[in-house]
């Protein structure tokens, strides 16, 4: 698993119970006890085989996989922030 690509994925449940047993399909990052749902990493190859499984699962309410690997994270035409520059002019 190290070295490759991963994707989160949230998966909302009828019971927290059952949170131990997502931990086979992946890393599991973060478990909510008010809103009962885990989130987990895994392969981002395997994305869609394990949304699959997940959903077939009679206590599992929802899954969704996270976007954040096909945003784009670096933004273009960002404006310099004036008082940073001039706060480094004055140092030197």
């Amino acid at each position: 698993m190290l070295g490759s690509k991963r994707q989160g994925v949230a998966v909302w449940l009828t019971s927290l119970k059952f949170a131990r047993q997502l931990r086979r399909f992946g890393n599991v990052h973060y478990v909510s006890k008010k809103m009962k749902y885990v989130v987990f990493y895994c392969d981002q190859e395997k994305v869609d085989e394990t949304i699959k499984k997940l959903q077939a699962f009679p206590f599992v309410r929802d899954v969704k996989p996270s976007m954040r690997p096909f945003i784009e994270t670096e933004f273009q035409n960002a404006k310099p922030d004036k008082a940073k520059e001039y706060d480094y002019k004055m140092g030197i």
